[in-house]
């Protein structure tokens, strides 16, 4: 085991922060706000949650908060992670005038456990990080591990075996490179992708299939050959976590693209009820992709336990919130 994996046992186990359960998670992305209330056994067993919300419209659907959390008052608080200021800055407002009391926590990239190795750590996307962190965790090796982010852009990061964030590339998202090719073109239509079955054919018979063949394989083989540039030509596997609002669906559309074998049995599915595992023989090498569906949200927890554990901040320990 792994130095950093052995730092962190202790928040997974009784008599640590257990007793500082449940606590919100809260992801602040570009275009959505998604939060997770872990109870003590969804987090330490590694487990999506089982009471999530996600608002799109700010400040319109804040109250709708009153209703998903009741009276109950979540004793660790809100962690909230963000890459959209203005939005955190609403919710962090609303939360203090609508619910005074509770802790109210913006992490950054000093409350995480690991080495950022980049010359501005506090630079890097804080979703990228505890995107890392959880897919480092969730990895049961201590090999490098790729982690990819399909949103509103596509992140490709790399934490070394030792668990040392690296750094990565940030590309458009698919949803993006559509809008682009609509909004600063005169003839090109714009193309959804979101009921998309199978990987359109490389080589498209007319406009829209043409369009839809670089939206999709143009992604697929960045993400593919960055992997492999950052995990080491030489290596004999590649291991890639997959997440995001389009992880799920590229994930599906991996396991057609290249042939292999899905398992929903292997040991992260097991702990990750939802998760899709992947592996297939591809450019000389042995391929795995894993997607998660909730790793950044169990990201954000593991940095809100980790937080507490280490004493930076105490909250008020409780028996729980209702759920």
């Amino acid at each position: 085991m792994g130095k950093l994996k052995e730092d962190l046992r202790p928040i997974f186990e009784k008599g640590g922060v257990d007793n500082f359960f449940p606590l919100v998670a809260v992801d602040v992305g570009n275009n959505r706000v998604k939060c997770g209330l872990y109870t003590w056994e969804e987090f330490s067993g590694h487990l999506p949650c089982t009471r999530e919300i996600s608002l799109s419209a700010l400040p319109e659907e804040l109250p709708r908060f009153e209703e998903w959390l009741g009276e109950g008052r979540p004793p660790g608080g809100w962690w909230i992670a963000t890459v959209n200021r203005p939005a955190s800055t609403e919710l962090i407002d609303w939360l203090r005038t609508n619910r005074p009391g509770e802790l109210v926590v913006l992490l950054t990239t000093s409350d995480l456990p690991f080495k950022v190795d980049v010359p501005r750590p506090d630079m890097v996307g804080i979703d990228r990080l505890v995107d890392a962190l959880a897919a480092y965790l969730l990895h049961d090796q201590d090999t490098p591990v790729v982690v990819v982010d399909i949103g509103s852009a596509i992140t490709v990061d790399l934490v070394s075996g030792e668990g040392v964030f690296q750094g990565g590339a940030i590309l458009p998202g698919i949803g993006m490179s559509a809008r682009a090719l609509y909004e600063f073109t005169d003839m090109l239509p714009l193309v959804d992708m979101s009921d998309l079955t199978c990987p359109p054919s490389p080589v498209g018979k007319n406009t829209v299939d043409a369009m839809k063949s670089g939206l999709f394989w143009g992604p697929l083989g960045a993400i593919m050959v960055l992997a492999q540039r950052m995990s080491g030509t030489s290596a004999d596997e590649l291991s890639i976590v997959l997440t995001g609002g389009g992880g799920k669906i590229f994930a599906q559309l991996f396991t057609q693209a290249f042939p292999g074998r899905q398992d929903s049995q292997d040991m992260l599915g097991k702990k990750c009820p939802g998760s899709i595992f992947w592996t297939s023989e591809e450019f000389g090498k042995r391929i795995t992709i894993h997607y998660v569906p909730h790793l950044t949200l169990w990201g954000i927890a593991l940095a809100a336990a980790w937080v507490i554990y280490t004493g930076q901040v105490t909250p008020a320990a409780s028996s729980g919130v209702d759920s």
